[in-house]
């Protein structure tokens, strides 16, 4: 016997599969505030239906506020976009966050996403070196700037508020001969560690310092628009973050919290990326203008987790080598 389907029936049939995510979504980011509103933006263009708002401060802050919400069992977000994995797995070690097998985070490198899908890494930002175009050296190795011209001559951000110059300090002193060595020259040629990567990047292009460790965007936006900087991506390879996206356990709305996800991860995310200045992590999508191609760049292997276990001595040690 045919069953025959009223009209009607159809209808909401239809409807009920053509439904979107909706209902309100609160992100935490650090993000920059033009980056974080086009995000939200774009996402709301895909998902009309959702009323997503941010809060936007640096990653120390931002994971604060979490916290202190969560202790007072009035946690807020539904979503981290943040600076690092580390930090992240630190989150999910405390069972803060909603694992999910995102949609196309098949298409990604391995070793990109968390394993159980705690956290998924949505861009590359590189750290390598900046300097002013006046500079009477143009570095091309780490190793450039322990050499007589920089002396004196040299910023870096600190790892004790910087949480992508912990991470660069990481990485280096596992990959450079020597280890922590390596910073030892560093503060025996006259470099100074202060505040953050915006920090760098001011005293270079002024001509305060000429040379300095800076994230890649920053400079190569600068330079975009006159400022008498370059950034060069060290011959030994470079370290990165990610700026991994990740669901809150307490979210009270996971559905919409996965389409974010989905988004930020699709094509059209990470080509929101590119045009936002940052490497994709999706090695499909190019890079954006001033940036050599995606294999031209070396990235020194990082362990998240190892990083996560050596913080404390890894910031012990930054402090020993660059005590006043």
């Amino acid at each position: 016997m045919i069953r025959v389907i009223p009209a009607f029936a159809i209808l909401v049939l239809g409807l009920q599969c053509a439904v979107a995510a909706d209902g309100k979504l609160v992100l935490y980011t650090s993000q920059p505030n033009a980056d974080a509103q086009q995000t939200i933006e774009a996402f709301k263009a895909k998902n009309p239906g959702v009323d997503i708002s941010f809060v936007r401060d640096g990653t120390p802050k931002i994971l604060a506020k979490l916290r202190a919400e969560t202790a007072a069992g009035q946690p807020q977000a539904d979503l981290l976009l943040i600076a690092d994995s580390v930090t992240m797995e630190g989150l999910e070690r405390e069972g803060l966050l909603s694992p999910y097998k995102a949609t196309g985070a098949a298409a990604y490198p391995a070793g990109m996403h968390d394993p159980e899908g705690a956290w998924h890494a949505t861009k590359l930002i590189t750290t390598g070196i900046v300097y002013n175009v006046k500079a009477p050296m143009k570095p091309t190795s780490w190793l450039d700037l322990t050499r007589p011209e920089a002396k004196n001559q040299t910023q870096i951000p600190s790892p004790l508020t910087s949480g992508a110059a912990m991470i660069h300090a990481a990485t280096l002193t596992a990959a450079l001969p020597g280890g922590w060595d390596y910073y030892k020259a560093l503060k025996g040629n006259g470099a100074i560690a202060n505040g953050g990567n915006g920090d760098v990047l001011k005293s270079v292009a002024g001509g305060e310092k000429l040379y300095g460790f800076i994230v890649d965007f920053m400079p190569i936006r600068e330079k975009a628009k006159g400022a008498p900087v370059e950034f060069v991506f060290p011959k030994e390879g470079v370290s990165t973050v990610t700026e991994p996206v990740a669901i809150l356990k307490s979210s009270k709305n996971p559905e919409a919290a996965r389409a974010f996800v989905d988004f930020i991860l699709s094509p059209d995310g990470q080509a929101l990326a590119s045009r936002q200045g940052y490497i994709p992590a999706l090695a499909s999508v190019p890079p954006p203008p001033g940036y050599p191609a995606r294999d031209a760049i070396k990235t020194l292997s990082f362990d998240a987790a190892k990083a996560l276990a050596d913080e404390k001595a890894n910031r012990k040690e930054f402090e020993d080598v660059f005590a006043d």
